[in-house]
């Protein structure tokens, strides 16, 4: 029992550094799209109040589109560090 606990928290943490690193890396370098950062964390809240999966897909994307329409013209590129 506890081995099968231990591999569900290690895929789970597996999977949480995947979505970080996916998000914050571009080419080997830091970077902050802020509206990658804000759709992600749209899913987030949506899934930790217990909506369905497809729901915070929607929701990330829409938030992702909001923020990216609110952008200034001509910032088409994310922040780099």
């Amino acid at each position: 029992m506890r081995v099968q606990r231990l591999f569900l928290l290690l895929a789970v943490a597996l999977l949480s550094a995947l979505i970080a690193l996916s998000t914050l890396a571009d080419d080997g370098r830091l970077a902050f799209d802020v509206a990658l950062i804000a759709g992600v964390a749209a899913a987030c809240v949506a899934l930790w109040r217990k909506a369905p999966f497809v729901v915070a897909v929607v929701l990330a994307a829409a938030v992702a589109a909001g923020v990216r329409l609110l952008e200034p013209i001509g910032s088409g590129s994310p922040g780099r560090i």
